[in-house]
């Protein structure tokens, strides 16, 4: 099964511990973390993302399209990136997660994926 793992965090405490050895050490954690789930089969797909700033909203309301600059939502930690991983259960999904460098000061969300059929 797949499972999307959202990762959270705060986009100003990130920026502001950038060129950081501390940075520098996360970094290196998620490029061996991403190597493992390579290895190991679980890795699909995954990204970072640019920040919030970036981010457009679209609403389509009475048959017009509104945009709105930023994230739908002022919220604490802000989606930083994502892995679409391969699991056989919730539970190895989670295990997965929890080795996520972010998620010692942030937040992952685990989420599976609907998947549709013709």
């Amino acid at each position: 099964m797949q499972y999307l793992l959202l990762i959270y965090q705060n986009e100003a405490e990130l920026a502001a511990a950038r060129g950081t050895a501390s940075f520098g050490e996360m970094m290196q954690a998620y490029k061996d973390f991403t190597q493992d789930i390579i290895r190991g089969g679980q890795f699909k797909a995954g990204d970072a993302l640019h920040p919030t700033t970036s981010a457009t909203t679209v609403r389509v309301r009475d048959g017009k399209i509104l945009t709105t600059d930023g994230p739908f939502a002022e919220t604490r930690e802000q989606l930083g990136g994502y892995y679409l991983i391969e699991a056989k259960d919730i539970d190895e999904a989670t295990a997965i997660a929890a080795r996520i460098p972010s998620a010692k000061f942030g937040s992952i969300e685990v989420r599976p994926i609907m998947v549709y059929t013709n």
